[in-house]
């Protein structure tokens, strides 16, 4: 029997391996209880049942409000086509890709698009390698495309990051100023109180200080990759 959501891209979400967070695991639904999709942690474009895709999690719906999309029947058949592929690469070619492309025509992850951006909020070191490893599998003029992007992508961090850190700076050092004055003025309470924000901007410019050290250490190991 075939249901109504045959051709339907859906999604669950899982966890986002060891970083804190979750992402979307895509699919194609091919209306008999079975969906399309690259299988983890085989990593192979295979058909499982409907219930080994969710693995008991709510799946929802893709929707195009707007934009081409393929009939139900070429969604199936465009997914069929590419069972027992073995390219899977995170960044490149997941399972987003590939459902995005069954579905419209187009190769596209939003979620990798917005991954990179967002870098500050991951452990740097082992995002580089999960950069590191998908460059690894594409090709040599590709990935230098690629680390181009990444490597603006991470400037577009740094300018995020770097202001904040000058003005961490700049408050430390004025609050260090309030304190001494209130000193002079026998204002023991105020000077306590200057100094509490000055401890709290400190632990601020901290964190941003290392931010920005994992940005250029990165970006050291991109272009050592890229060359």
């Amino acid at each position: 029997m075939i249901n109504d959501m045959r051709g339907d891209q859906i999604y669950v979400y899982r966890n986002l391996w060891d970083f804190d967070g979750v992402y979307q695991h895509h699919g194609i639904d091919c209306g008999d209880g079975t969906v399309i999709h690259y299988r983890k942690p085989s990593e192979i474009v295979e058909r499982t049942s409907f219930a080994t895709f969710s693995r008991g999690n709510p799946v929802s719906v893709k929707h195009y409000s707007q934009g081409f999309c393929f009939v139900p029947d070429v969604v199936v058949a465009r997914a069929e086509s590419r069972l027992g592929e073995d390219k899977y690469n995170m960044l490149f070619n997941n399972c987003e890709h590939f459902a995005n492309w069954c579905k419209t025509g187009i190769s596209d992850s939003k979620q990798i698009r917005e991954f990179i951006p967002l870098m500050e909020k991951f452990n740097q070191t082992k995002l580089y390698e999960v950069i590191k490893r998908s460059l690894n599998q594409t090709d040599s003029n590709n990935a230098h495309r690629l680390v181009q992007e990444a490597l603006s992508d991470i400037k577009v961090v740094w300018e995020q990051v770097q202001p904040e850190y000058k003005q961490a700076v700049a408050e430390i050092e004025s609050w260090q100023k309030v304190a001494q004055e209130a000193l002079k003025r026998d204002r023991d309470d105020l000077a306590r109180a200057a100094l509490v924000k000055k401890r709290d901007y400190q632990q601020k410019a901290w964190k941003l200080e290392q931010e920005l050290n994992e940005l250029a250490d990165m970006t050291k190991k991109l272009l050592i990759t890229d060359g």
